[in-house]
């Protein structure tokens, strides 16, 4: 397992981010959409002031490894308790990245008294939440630029904060 550490967004993050969330729906969810499901997911050309306004509004945690300070992966936990983003670089996957990244996120929803998380998971996700203990609350077929994916609305109810 590499030797990662969870640090704050910090400005400037933005396009290294863009890229690890390309790599990964392009690299890892290959198994379970088409080639075109991935172009309208995560297209190559991208409107880089819209993708920088979301980081700065999301405040994502980021995965960086120990040495080389490459970004692992990146997630995010929004007061609601939705987790919007979970990326793991395709380099780093199967080494922790997510587990890492899911615990860091438990360890904050803790401290913000969140009682529940939620998320819209991927097909190729699925099985890691659900493994984090989420259940599928809803199978959805989203539209991005004209194409039909499909996704699972996943929860996770908290223990109580004590």
């Amino acid at each position: 397992m590499s030797s990662f550490h969870i640090r704050n967004f910090c400005p400037g993050d933005g396009p290294a981010l863009r890229a690890v969330f390309h790599a990964s729906v392009h690299g890892l969810a290959s198994k379970d959409y088409t080639a075109e499901q991935l172009a309208a997911w995560a297209p190559l050309h991208h409107d880089t002031a819209q993708w920088a306004e979301r980081m700065q509004a999301n405040q994502p945690f980021i995965a960086q490894a120990h040495g080389s300070g490459a970004i692992a992966g990146f997630a995010d936990l929004q007061a609601s308790g939705t987790i919007d983003m979970l990326f793991v670089a395709p380099a780093f996957a199967g080494q922790g990245v997510a587990r890492a990244l899911m615990a860091h996120i438990h360890a904050q929803a803790a401290q913000r008294c969140n009682t529940r998380l939620q998320a819209h998971v991927s097909l190729t996700a699925e099985p890691f939440f659900a493994a984090q203990g989420f259940v599928v609350e809803q199978r959805q077929e989203v539209v991005r630029a004209g194409v039909v994916l499909r996704n699972a609305r996943m929860a996770k109810v908290l223990e109580a904060a004590r």
